[in-house]
C-alpha cells in the first residue's frame, strides 16, 4: 500500500522508513540524522557533501562533528545538564535558598527588586523557573521524560527548532500560571516545556498518519494527575505548555515545505509576542 504524499515528503530520501523534518540546505531533500552533515548553515545530505568535498580543498573535520557526531541530541543533553546544575546549586547550604528565590516564578513577577505600576517586575522568572526543581524525585521524573522525548524530537526537528519548542512551551506554561494560579504561589519545574514537547509530538504523529492513541492516553493521564490537589502540581503550567507545544508543532508541520519555509520564523515570533502580551496583562489588571 502506497504512503500518502505528506508521509513520503517527510521521510528521508535515502531511508524511506525514517521520518524527519530536516531538509538538506543545498538540494532541499529530507534527510534523517544518519544522513546529516553539519554545514556552515544547517545540514546537507551525503550527495551534496560529496560534491562539496570534490570541489573544495581538503580540510579537517568540523569540531562540532567530531565532538557530537551527526544528529546527536546535543540540545537535549545540554538542557538536562543545565537543570541538573541548577538543582545542585539549589541544594547548596547557605546559598541554595537564595538561588531558588532568584530564578523561580512566585506571584506576579515575584520578589520586588524593581516595580512596574506597583507590581514586582522580574520577567526573567517566567523562563528561568523552567530550570529549577523542588525535589530529587521532581527533577528525576522531568529529566527522564525530557531525555525520552528529546531523543525522538531533536533529530526529527533539528536542534534550533527543538530548542525553540522547549523554550516557548516553558514560557507559555509560566504565562498560564501567571494568569490562572494564585498570585503568591511559588512554581518551579520543566513540566510546562515537557508538555509542550508532548503536544508537538502528538501533532506531528497525527499529521503524518501515525498511531497517536498511546500518546493521547499518556497526555491525558498526566493532565488528570495534575488536578489532584494533594500532589501539589501546577496543572496550569501543564495546560499552557501543552497548548503552546501544539501550536508550535502545527507551525512546524505546515511550514516544512520549501515554499512555506520562510513563514516559519515569523509565525514563531508572532506566537512569542502573543505570549509576552498575555504576560503583561497581569501588570495592568
Amino acid at each position: 500500500m502506497s504512503q500518502p504524499a505528506d508521509v513520503r515528503a517527510s521521510t528521508c530520501y535515502r531511508h524511506p522508513d525514517r521520518v524527519s523534518y530536516v531538509l538538506c540546505q543545498r538540494c532541499g531533500r529530507t534527510i534523517c540524522p544518519e544522513c546529516q552533515t553539519p554545514a556552515a548553515v544547517g545540514v546537507i545530505c551525503p550527495e551534496c557533501m560529496a560534491q562539496q568535498r570534490a570541489t573544495a580543498p581538503k580540510t579537517k573535520p568540523a569540531i562540532l562533528t567530531r565532538m557530537t557526531g551527526r544528529g546527536a541530541p546535543v540540545i537535549t543533553y545540554t538542557l538536562i545538564g543545565i537543570c541538573v546544575l541548577v538543582y545542585i546549586l539549589q541544594s547548596l547550604p547557605g546559598i541554595g535558598g537564595t538561588i531558588t528565590q532568584a530564578i523561580q516564578y512566585a506571584g506576579a513577577y515575584s520578589y520586588p527588586t524593581g516595580t512596574f505600576g506597583g507590581v514586582a517586575f522580574e520577567p526573567w522568572r517566567l523562563l528561568t523557573t523552567v530550570f529549577a526543581h523542588a525535589s530529587i524525585l521532581h527533577i528525576a521524573l522531568n529529566m527522564y521524560t525530557l531525555w525520552v522525548f528529546g531523543m525522538l524530537l531533536e533529530p526529527l526537528l533539528g536542534r534550533a527548532r527543538f530548542l525553540a519548542l522547549f523554550l516557548i512551551s516553558g514560557f507559555a506554561g509560566s504565562v498560564a500560571v501567571l494568569l490562572i494560579a494564585s498570585p503568591v504561589q511559588p512554581v518551579v519545574g520543566a513540566s510546562g516545556a515537557i508538555f509542550g514537547m508532548l503536544g508537538a509530538f502528538l501533532v506531528i504523529q497525527r499529521r503524518l498518519g501515525g498511531n497517536a492513541t498511546q500518546l493521547f492516553i499518556l497526555v491525558g493521564i498526566n493532565l488528570v494527575i495534575g488536578f489532584i490537589p494533594s500532589f501539589g502540581i501546577a496543572w496550569q503550567a501543564h495546560v499552557g505548555g501543552l497548548i503552546a507545544g501544539v501550536l508550535v508543532g502545527l507551525i512546524y508541520v505546515e511550514t516544512r515545505t520549501p515554499a512555506r519555509r520562510r513563514l516559519q520564523i515569523p509565525l514563531l515570533v508572532v506566537l512569542c509576542l502573543i505570549l509576552v502580551a498575555l504576560s503583561l496583562i497581569h501588570l495592568f489588571a
